[in-house]
């Protein structure tokens, strides 16, 4: 047989497709553009395993089968290059994190290039490098110049605050600011110095300095975003996280919360993935309300003074007179100054441990009830009865006010507190029931027990104690959001430097950018990439790090979501040193078509990404509202884990083990261990390798084999790690089956979004049908030689049905992002020309096309052998579907003989009954089997069977 060399064939078009930048986008822009984008892949020591690149190949397929329908394709790569990993490797080891990371990319970028996919890589960024990270640093910049208007609900450059300021003053000011602004005349703000003015206008910008609740990590020495910390500790290493009050650089998201949601209907993607960010942004209608604390002065009206009271918001007011206690979260501000003395130990214990739970464990732990009463007591404004104050981790300092008023009677967790520390629980609604068992939240019925609502629905109850709040300047109606400014600071060294530096100022150091005609201010020199013996960031380090040798900078970097929160707009135009983008490519390019990656960014990246998009279209920089048309989450490959078995007992003390194959275990008391797939084949271990790749477990073990002498192992689907020993390294597959055979298989697995197991076992059937394809093109000659069998003959209709019936489902599939089902169509295919001995250039060539989006190096060789211009395939035009080619000229009727299938017939469709009947009867099958009897009648039903009944 003439058989396909495919690392020869692979290897000769992945060198040619970089020579002649095949796949750069055309310059010009008569064309539709198309946009194809991957999620920032972080470039791991550990490279890539098979799971990695199935989003990479469903983007690949589009991106080439975008480009044959006549579209100017952008399908960039580059890499999301800070990283905390890299970071923890220079602290182990000295070396600089820039050396790691390279050395990272290189494995990267050579695995990607070993799959054959499209990407432009003229256009690879990496967001360490200082020539992209100048660009981050900028808009970071424009945000601290920006503020938000919600009158125009839009961020506007902080000079029109200032020009408002001078000529009114704040009243009538319409802006998303920190909650402790005061209020000023125009008079008052012209009398202002400038430092003074300037310092005011540090609470309305949109990235400011702020007091956070952080996830401290001591022992690495720095903050943590919540998805890097796992049941109280860091993800990486292990180390205990804690709670932190600590000052830090934030962003105003919560500014564009509303557009976040209302966005969302504007977008294709999974209504399961805009839950998530509607639950996280958590939209929330109510009622703000103080409580004043027992004791302290009041002003005129009875206000209470801004100083003692407790603000909380709730969604229902409605239930005020059911409050019978007060909780704070063990960060709350206040707790220092409502602590008693006599509380004082027990509540600086409680705070203590609520350090150690991060916010995700203290939200998911709804079953525990702790708590810690402060000693102090605040006043219900309606009633004027007092309500102790607890402390309780379940609330967070960082979601509303960090304080609840508690209704036992209709909120779960309320009940439970109170029933644990024996707390009063008032009914407030003739609808509840059984609340001396559990809280019944309903809203139906009348209020009891409320005062001046009593008697009234929940509608007319709501509006009468809100009015009455706001009358007194004691509550207003408020729409709140769970959703939280976002943390933009952490202290560590990989990462972009702060564009910012301090000078002393009436009330302290206040933050200023330093000059655009500065960036980028790259990361400087150290001696260790740890933080300072006095607890200062990494960057203290630096020695005469100083802006103009006068001024402290900014200590801590930016987080991991800086730079990948607007990558796509810097793809369109990677080269540019005077703009982060032009605005002829952003007008070309506009926003991402497609975009493929994984769940886990769900409420990280692609909110911060759609937040800095609104921003920068805002500021005018570019056209679009949203970042990402079309969204899909790629499933996750899992592993196919390998199990040997150990029979208990042995292998301890110096004595060897005994392994004992799968089907030979008999009811023996084994141990399940873990064993490399790689050396497993069909279930069969390779028992030398295993001697060799784990000699602490089998140098000299005894193995009791199948009596054939195999040893079969056991299997079980995993997540694919190394831990679990099932990794899969895409090159080993690509050195053995080729990497159009990868492409394929893991199409094949199954449906993009869903989760599959991978089993290098099935592997051999996509492989064999490359071959088939191979062996319409070329059979082996007399002297062994691949000899070339495509013919010009025309295509008969037979064939032409075959081929215009892929095209049919190819082009539907890849619509529809069904790329499982388009590999099966594939097999079907060639199997079916290959049955019709099918060499034809006409029909060939065509398949050639259909095919190449999956198996772009087989493709572009035959399309060469069939005497194209090499390397043209992508600039070829997709097939084009021929109904006619389907129509049906013939049926096959099924011939049944009393009931039973006897033999089939093929007719002309527009053969009449009569004559089909006829015909039948005469044919020598069917009179066998009538046996010379006559029939007592023949049915025939025209496209579907012909019955005769004897």
């Amino acid at each position: 047989m003439a058989d396909y060399n495919h690392r020869e064939t692979e290897q000769k078009w992945q060198r040619f497709w970089d020579e002649n930048n095949t796949y750069k986008p055309a310059e010009t822009t008569d064309r539709p553009k198309y946009y194809v984008l991957d999620m920032f892949p972080y470039p791991s020591g550990a490279g890539l395993h098979v799971g990695h690149p199935l989003g990479y190949i469903a983007s690949d397929i589009v991106s080439r089968y975008k480009r044959l329908k006549g579209y100017n394709v952008l399908h960039p790569m580059g890499f999301d290059s800070f990283g905390l990993p890299a970071e923890q490797y220079a602290i182990q080891t000295g070396q600089h994190p820039a050396v790691t990371t390279e050395a990272n990319l290189t494995r990267y970028i050579e695995q990607l290039k070993n799959i054959g996919f499209s990407y432009d890589w003229s256009r690879e960024v990496r967001t360490s490098d200082p020539s992209y990270y100048k660009w981050t640093q900028w808009i970071f910049m424009e945000l601290f110049r920006s503020w938000y208007n919600r009158e125009t609900d839009k961020a506007e450059p902080i000079e029109t605050l200032f020009a408002k300021f001078a000529a009114n003053g704040t009243p009538g000011i319409q802006a998303v600011c920190d909650d402790s602004v005061t209020s000023f005349t125009a008079d008052e703000w012209n009398a202002l110095s400038e430092t003074e003015q300037y310092a005011i206008s540090l609470q309305y910008r949109l990235t400011y300095l702020a007091d956070a609740v952080v996830n401290w990590c001591p022992a690495l020495g720095t903050v943590l975003a919540n998805d890097e910390v796992k049941d109280g500790v860091s993800e990486r290493g292990g180390y205990p996280v804690e709670q932190k009050l600590m000052r830090q650089w934030m962003m105003r998201i919560t500014a564009y919360a509303d557009r976040l949601l209302t966005g969302l209907d504007t977008i294709d993607w999974t209504e399961s993935l805009k839950e998530q960010q509607r639950n996280w942004i958590g939209k929330s209608i109510g009622a703000s309300v103080r409580f004043a604390v027992d004791g302290s002065p009041k002003t005129e009206n009875h206000k209470p003074d801004t100083q003692h009271y407790i603000e909380v918001f709730t969604t229902r007011v409605d239930t005020i007179y059911g409050v019978t206690f007060m909780v704070l979260a063990p960060e709350h501000e206040l707790v220092a100054a409502l602590t008693t003395p006599e509380q004082q130990g027990a509540v600086d214990a409680y705070i203590n441990a609520a350090k150690l739970r991060s916010e995700r464990d203290r939200m998911a732990d709804t079953k525990a009830v702790s708590g810690v009463f402060t000693g102090s007591y605040c006043i219900n404004p309606f009633n004027e009865e007092k309500v102790p104050i607890f402390l309780a981790d379940y609330v967070l300092a960082g979601y509303g006010t960090g304080a609840v008023m508690a209704v036992p009677s209709g909120d779960p967790r309320d009940w439970n507190f109170a029933k644990h520390f024996d707390l009063p629980i008032v009914p407030i609604l003739d609808a509840q029931k059984d609340i001396d068992k559990q809280a019944d939240n309903t809203k139906e019925g009348h209020y009891i027990n409320s005062g001046m609502v009593n008697g009234m629905t929940y509608k007319e109850a709501t509006a009468t104690l809100i009015a009455w709040l706001e009358a007194r300047g004691l509550g207003r109606g408020k729409v709140n959001f769970r959703m939280r400014d976002a943390v933009f600071s952490r202290q560590r060294y990989w990462g972009e430097p702060v564009p910012v530096y301090f000078k002393e100022g009436p009330s302290g150091r206040l933050p200023y950018l330093i000059d655009e005609s500065d960036l980028p201010l790259e990361l400087p020199a150290v001696d260790k990439y740890l933080p300072t013996e006095t607890g200062e960031p990494p960057l203290g380090r630096a020695e005469g790090w100083k802006y103009k040798g006068e001024y402290e900078y900014e200590l801590s970097t930016m987080p991991g979501w800086a730079g990948s929160s607007w990558y796509w707009y810097r793809y369109m135009d990677p080269q540019n040193t005077t703009e982060f983008a032009s605005k002829e490519a952003i007008d070309y390019w506009q926003n991402v078509d497609l975009y493929i990656g994984g769940t886990e960014h769900a409420t990280g990246h692609l909110l911060y990404s759609r937040f800095w998009n609104k921003f920068l279209k805002d500021r005018g920089y570019v056209p679009q509202e949203e970042p990402f048309k079309k969204l899909i989450n790629q499933g996750m490959i899992q592993g196919r884990s390998n199990f040997v078995y150990r029979v208990s007992g042995t292998g301890r003390e110096g004595a060897p083990a005994v392994f004992v194959s799968l089907n030979q275990i008999n009811g023996q008391d084994v141990t399940p261990l873990h064993v490399d797939v790689n050396i497993v084949e069909n279930d069969v271990l390779d028992i030398d390798a295993f001697k060799k790749s784990r000699p602490d477990l089998a140098e000299n073990a005894e193995f009791i084999t199948a009596p054939d002498g195999r040893y079969i192992v056991g299997a079980e689907v995993e997540k694919m790690s190394k831990s679990k020993f099932n990794v899969v390294n895409p090159d080993d597959i690509v050195e053995k089956y080729g990497a159009d055979v990868l492409r394929l298989y893991e199409m094949f697995l199954g449906p993009l979004e869903q989760a599959k197991p991978w089993n290098t076992n099935g592997i051999d059937g996509v492989y064999r049908f490359i071959r088939k394809f191979w062996r319409l093109f070329y059979k082996d000659s007399a002297e062994g030689a691949s000899q070339w069998i495509v013919t010009d003959e025309q295509p008969s209709p037979a064939e032409l049905k075959v081929l215009h019936k892929t095209i049919k489902k190819t082009e539907e599939d890849i619509e529809l992002y069904s790329f499982n089902t388009s590999v099966s169509s594939f097999m079907i295919c060639v199997n079916e020309l290959a049955t019709l001995n099918c060499h034809k250039r006409a029909i060939l060539q065509d398949l050639v096309l259909l095919l190449s989006p999956y198996a772009p190096h087989i493709t572009e060789e035959l399309w060469a052998a069939l005497g194209n211009e090499p390397g043209t395939l992508s600039k070829a035009e997709f097939p084009t579907f021929n109904p006619n080619h389907l129509v049906e000229d013939a049926f096959d009727y099924p011939i049944q003989i009393n009931g039973k299938v006897r033999t089939t017939i093929s007719f002309a469709i527009d053969r009449a009954p009569n004559e089909i009947e006829r015909e039948v009867l005469a044919d020598e099958i069917v009179q066998k089997w009538m046996e010379g009897k006559t029939p007592k009648k023949v049915v025939v039903v025209p496209k579907r069977i012909v019955n005769v009944v004897l």
